[in-house]
């Protein structure tokens, strides 16, 4: 009896049989935050969207998101079709105006000339600047769904060297006990989810108090807290965790004031008191819930990274939809003219 398994054939997928034109489709696709987090897994960055269809003085940028490791901009244009100059020009003029570090250029095909002025720029650019070009597929299998495929043909000079020493030095024997301690609980925190069935995806750990994860709006986020400051106390005499629904930009206090105005629905509904935080001399302000925590005792690290991971799940699932909602200053203004 033959044994041998039939094997199917890959079958590549015209990329205009899913997506019509760049800006009605693809554009709205890639800006998904599961297409993002695609994207992001595919050049080493974690993204988070703060607009699609930016403007940029006359003209207008496909995506804008956010690099979760360092807070800054990250210019995305595509096509679908191959590389020309239009979109060459374009990349320039958009990361000028947006002050963008990271240019991500995606198209159907990228050609030898487009290619070669890619690595032009990374060659003569500073480490902090970094050109990425990605060819993108849609492929199947028989019947089965259409997937989307993201291949790399353009990348800064040593990029993958770059991210390894980045890494290392945060790790050094330079840091501070406690930035080794934070460093350290951070880590254990993304192996503790790793195995785990659940939207909360950790971003790279660092040696400092906080984690932010996205919530699906600019301005706006999620974050782990563990802190050796205790915030109940006013003292360094106990430590705590947290986790918030944290507001940065210029539309923080108007988010907060929304939010606020509803708050003796809010803590019902999700069943906790929460502390509401509006500093008046700070643009920044949060909501939160805290518990206790001795972030030096290492055996309770588990019960508190599932304290931390419970909560930013109930916080995602409760403050995602309503953040995307929020009126912005702009969009209070135009009501009240």
């Amino acid at each position: 009896m033959n044994t041998t398994q039939i094997l199917s054939r890959l079958e590549r997928v015209d990329l205009r049989t899913i997506w019509k034109n760049e800006a009605g489709n693809l554009t709205p696709w890639l800006a998904e935050e599961e297409n993002l987090k695609l994207l992001g897994d595919t050049i080493g960055i974690e993204l988070e969207l703060e607009a699609q269809e930016q403007s940029v003085g006359s003209f207008w940028a496909d995506i804008v998101c956010k690099d979760q490791a360092t807070d800054q901009r990250v210019l995305i244009e595509n096509q679908l079709e191959k590389t020309d100059h239009s979109h060459l020009g374009q990349l320039m003029t958009y990361a000028a105006g947006l002050d963008a570090k990271t240019v991500v250029w995606i198209a159907a095909r990228f050609t030898e000339e487009h290619r070669a002025a890619l690595d032009w720029l990374n060659h003569i650019s500073g480490e902090d600047f970094n050109f990425f070009g990605l060819e993108v597929e849609l492929w199947k299998i028989g019947d089965s769904a259409i997937a989307p495929k993201f291949n790399l043909t353009c990348k800064p000079n040593d990029w993958s060297k770059s991210l390894v020493r980045k890494t290392q030095e945060s790790q050094s024997a330079e840091l501070t006990e406690t930035k080794k301690l934070q460093l350290e609980f951070w880590n254990a925190f993304r192996d503790f989810t790793h195995d785990r069935v659940t939207p909360i995806k950790p971003t790279k750990a660092f040696p400092q108090h906080w984690m932010n994860l996205s919530i699906g709006r600019s301005g706006a986020n999620l974050a782990a807290i563990a802190s050796l400051w205790d915030s109940a106390s006013n003292s360094y005499g106990t430590n705590e965790i947290r986790v918030e629904a944290a507001f940065t930009d210029k539309n923080a206090k108007v988010f907060f004031q929304q939010l606020e105005a509803e708050k003796p629905a809010i803590e019902k509904e999700l069943g906790s008191v929460l502390t509401w935080h509006n500093p008046e001399d700070a643009q920044a302000c949060r909501i939160y819930i805290r518990l206790d925590a001795n972030l030096s005792d290492r055996n309770q690290w588990p019960d508190y990274h599932q304290w931390l991971l419970e909560n930013l799940e109930r916080f995602r699932s409760f403050f995602g939809p309503r953040v995307k909602n929020l009126a912005t200053v702009d969009e209070l203004e135009e009501t009240t003219e």
